[in-house]
């Protein structure tokens, strides 16, 4: 992990890092460190690291929809819209009780992926 021109350039140990997290973010520095083969002050230094440059901008939990008693259709909803306006608009949708996932895409053409709930059909066509 390195820094050019203020920005963080990530090496192959940080993404190793950053695919354990999203495998499960719950998981200590130390077991990272031992699945990783590095010492664990060397996963928390380059997680606190990432977290403060924005690479990690949240850990968040992702629901069974079923076993809370969402049934009912579920959609995968693609958002196309500025890629200036991306990250706003992907906080708007994570913040509405239908969604209950948020990817963003690198992609310029691709910027939003949302995957919604809903109790029927015209729940959904009212929340799209």
């Amino acid at each position: 992990m390195k820094l050019r021109n203020n920005a963080l350039i990530l090496d192959a140990t940080d993404f190793r890092i950053l695919e354990a997290l999203q495998k499960d973010a719950r998981q200590t520095y130390t077991d990272i460190g031992r699945r990783l083969g590095i010492a664990h002050s060397t996963v928390y230094d380059r997680i606190k690291r990432m977290e403060q440059y924005g690479i990690i901008k949240k850990y968040t939990t992702v629901i069974d929809a079923e076993k809370v008693g969402a049934k009912g259709i579920t959609a995968i909803m693609t958002v196309y819209t500025d890629p200036k306006e991306s990250e706003k608009v992907a906080e708007r949708l994570s913040e509405a009780p239908q969604v209950i996932e948020v990817y963003t895409s690198l992609s310029e053409e691709l910027q939003i992926i949302a995957k919604v709930v809903a109790g029927n059909q015209e729940e959904m066509h009212e929340f799209i």
